[in-house]
């Protein structure tokens, strides 16, 4: 298995209430609630872990609310690589209805000042050299800038890692400029960041035709119920994943960048490694929380992923 570094510049710790339909300006009572240390890179590496991976965890969190970060990564054994900066780690409440419908309350993450910046820049120098790669997921927090990140996956890069970029708006539009190894948009970040319509099979090839010529090598277009689209040099696949019972959707796009990463690192066929992170977010979806919980399920799941190769005239 692979050696691999997750970043979170700006985790959260989830609150996840679960109601039966939320009635905005009314009293609503929650059927149960869950508190979960998260952030997209963290997310991803308790995926990444499950599927047998040593992780390590980077990024910065609050000093002030560390417990549950710090459960999380010594229950896991993930190395940290964690600066600490003053302050709390944002709390994020997510109302998740009995149709799977999530509504996000996102709070605000800890100033991050440039010793904090420059901490983790030396960190990562000595730790990164170890490394098969690097998944960056996730938004900044206050103090890091769309430059900042760009020039964070250049370093990442000449360190000799392969980078994974998941995030969006001007931290996308930004990293987009280093050229990552993967990057995973869903359809509205990708039409957001290159000012294109990508609202059908087509045009989404045409802008990770744009991707590809700039130096990205793998770009993962995620739709939701609608799938996944893949596109590499010569390659175009389209998996449709099966009809599940939602129970929360946080966490889905995560767990498909974790499985694309595995599947990419251990040279697996194309199809494989898409059917396997497809089967890996539909169960997702399933769950509230991250990782892979049921083993038996998941073969269900990626037995009944079905994949096509999309051709270039697709929906035009």
């Amino acid at each position: 298995m692979a050696k691999i570094l997750t970043l979170t510049l700006n985790p959260a710790l989830d609150l996840t209430i679960e109601l039966d339909n939320l009635r905005a300006g009314a009293v609503n009572r929650s059927q149960a609630q869950h508190s979960h240390a998260a952030g997209k890179g963290l997310n991803v590496a308790q995926v990444l872990s499950d599927l047998g991976h040593s992780v390590t965890v980077g990024g910065f969190l609050g000093q002030d609310n560390l417990q549950a970060f710090e459960a999380l990564i010594e229950w896991h054994g993930f190395a940290d690589c964690f600066v600490r900066v003053p302050g709390e780690t944002r709390s994020n409440i997510k109302l998740v209805e009995a149709d799977g419908r999530v509504t996000d309350i996102n709070g605000l993450g800890p100033q991050v000042d440039e010793a904090a910046r420059s901490a983790l820049l030396r960190r990562l120098e000595q730790i990164a050299p170890g490394h098969d790669a690097v998944v960056v997921a996730g938004s900044l927090p206050r103090g890091v800038s769309p430059e900042w990140l760009r020039e964070l996956l250049q370093r990442l890069k000449a360190l000799g890692l392969k980078v994974a970029l998941d995030s969006s708006g001007e931290a996308l539009r930004a990293g987009l400029q280093a050229a990552p190894w993967l990057v995973k948009p869903n359809t509205e970040e990708l039409g957001e960041v290159l000012g294109l319509p990508v609202d059908n099979p087509a045009r989404q090839h045409a802008a990770a035709e744009q991707l590809l010529a700039s130096g990205v090598e793998h770009v993962v277009v995620s739709e939701g119920e609608h799938g996944v689209r893949w596109f590499a040099n010569g390659l175009a696949l389209h998996a449709q994943p099966p009809k599940v019972r939602i129970a929360s959707t946080v966490g889905a796009g995560d767990s498909l960048v974790a499985g694309m990463v595995h599947g990419l690192l251990l040279g697996e066929a194309p199809a494989a490694t898409l059917r396997r992170a497809t089967a890996i977010a539909a169960q997702a979806v399933t769950q509230v929380g991250f990782g892979i919980r049921d083993r038996e399920q998941l073969a269900r799941f990626e037995a009944a992923v079905q994949l096509t190769a999309q051709q270039e005239q697709e929906g035009c």
